[in-house]
């Protein structure tokens, strides 16, 4: 299990951990850990389906840390696990891309939520997971939200290049590095590259043990999405550095899958939608869970 971070969490963080509950099912010889929050007392709806979300690479739960509240305002429950190999959650018995998390994640939501279907929210690398799961298991997805997902066959590997840090010893010059690299992929506007995105971002990358990931830049996530058989929605950031200049091209491959209902653009908003922009991204995620 990967160690926390030296340094005290930020308060945001702190706040909303300690109001979920944390679960622990099996990944690999090791368990996928879960943070679960219900609804907010007097908004709960036991008619809704719950939400869970799934977080990008080299991520955690955390990447969602502005979108949990309103939700649960919106009287869902709401699970976010740390995906396999990620945050605190250990690695899946073999292989390191979005295919071998299907099995681990699935038989969480089977302990956790018996047959309930969820709505499955994904960002970036989670949107493929989400894409491959609602493909393979179509009766544990109810609706599908795709957030930034790559896997549309329209980003290679070079259209975002990034600075190689783990070499780095001095902490401020690879402060500066991760710096570097959220704008260049996960943040459009400077001022949102704020102390807490930074704590954020680092603490993720450091504690990300998934090295090798190649689906990402393939159609795979387009080709699954062939065969969900869900309501797809999709909201992307209008600047995400993957889509610079594709956004028709991404919206025309969005519309060749047979059960694709909306994409929403967010305005000024890069990769990281839900956190450089979230109160438009909320809203837009509440229409896409009501539409």
């Amino acid at each position: 299990m990967p160690s926390t971070p030296a340094t005290p969490l930020p308060t945001d963080i702190q706040r909303l951990q300690s109001s979920a509950t944390r679960l622990e099912t099996p990944c690999g010889t090791g368990t996928l850990v879960w943070h679960a929050w219900q609804a907010t007392p007097g908004n709960a709806s036991p008619d809704l389906p719950p939400v869970v979300l799934l977080h990008g690479g080299s991520g955690s739960w955390t990447h969602w840390l502005h979108n949990i509240a309103p939700l649960l305002r919106s009287g869902r429950r709401v699970y976010a696990p740390d995906l396999p190999g990620f945050g605190d959650s250990d690695k899946p018995d073999s292989g390191h891309d979005a295919d071998v998390m299907i099995g681990p994640i699935v038989q969480g939501l089977q302990s956790l939520l018996g047959e309930v279907a969820c709505d499955l929210i994904g960002f970036s690398f989670g949107g493929m997971v989400a894409g491959f799961l609602a493909a393979q298991f179509p009766a544990r997805v109810r609706r599908l939200v795709l957030v930034g997902a790559p896997g549309m066959g329209l980003a290679s590997r070079n259209t975002v290049p990034l600075f190689a840090w783990r070499h780095v010893s001095d902490l401020a010059e690879r402060q500066a590095i991760h710096r570097k690299n959220m704008a260049a992929l996960m943040l459009y506007r400077p001022e949102a590259i704020t102390a807490l995105a930074l704590r954020i971002h680092t603490d993720n990358t450091v504690r990300s043990r998934m090295n090798g990931r190649r689906l990402a830049y393939t159609d795979a996530l387009l080709q699954a999405l062939q065969s969900v058989l869900c309501p797809v929605h999709a909201i992307y950031g209008r600047e995400d550095a993957l889509y610079l200049q594709r956004q028709e091209a991404l919206a025309s491959a969005l519309q060749t899958a047979p059960t694709f209902q909306q994409l929403q653009w967010i305005e000024d908003a890069g990769h990281w939608v839900q956190f450089e922009q979230a109160q438009a991204f909320d809203a837009a995620l509440l229409a896409a869970l009501t539409a």
